[in-house]
């Protein structure tokens, strides 16, 4: 470190002197070989989506989730219990649904209402037999009971 003292501007005028130099050193460095980004456009990162045909694939192209799996359940019927009635079930309870003997049982698909049917058995297996699809309005009924 020298003995003389450094002013406040002879610091500014030395960090502006080493900013030049870097800038000019880049300017530089950039004339004698461009950037190889500059020189070939970038490949996009994802494909585009075309049918098979090569034209664009539409929005209402089904195809796309047909196998998506969805949970499908048959409901027999519902009922709230206590804890207290709960926690003394054992092999052999009986609890008692709101769905009737002989009625349609509900078929949901993922939670939502799509369909009723009647329980049928085939190669030993439960099976259902959809009677009744369920209209939009009806499953909105269905909901507030």
């Amino acid at each position: 470190m020298s003995d003389t003292a450094l002013t406040p501007g002879d610091d500014a005028q030395a960090m502006a002197d080493e900013w030049a130099s870097a800038m000019a050193e880049q300017t530089a460095a950039e004339e004698i070989a461009p950037p190889a980004a500059a020189a070939a456009p970038a490949a996009p990162v994802f494909q585009s989506l075309t049918s098979a045909a090569g034209a664009p694939a539409t929005h209402n192209d089904i195809d796309l989730i047909l196998d998506i799996p969805v949970q499908m359940t048959v409901e027999l019927g519902r009922t709230k219990i206590a804890i207290k009635n709960l926690l003394q079930l054992a092999q052999g309870s009986v609890v008692e649904l709101d769905g009737m003997a002989g009625e349609p049982m509900d078929v949901l698909v993922n939670g939502c209402l799509i369909a009723q049917g009647e329980v049928v058995v085939v190669n030993d297996k439960f099976g259902i037999r959809l009677t009744d699809i369920i209209t939009p309005s009806e499953r909105i009924r269905k909901l507030n009971r």
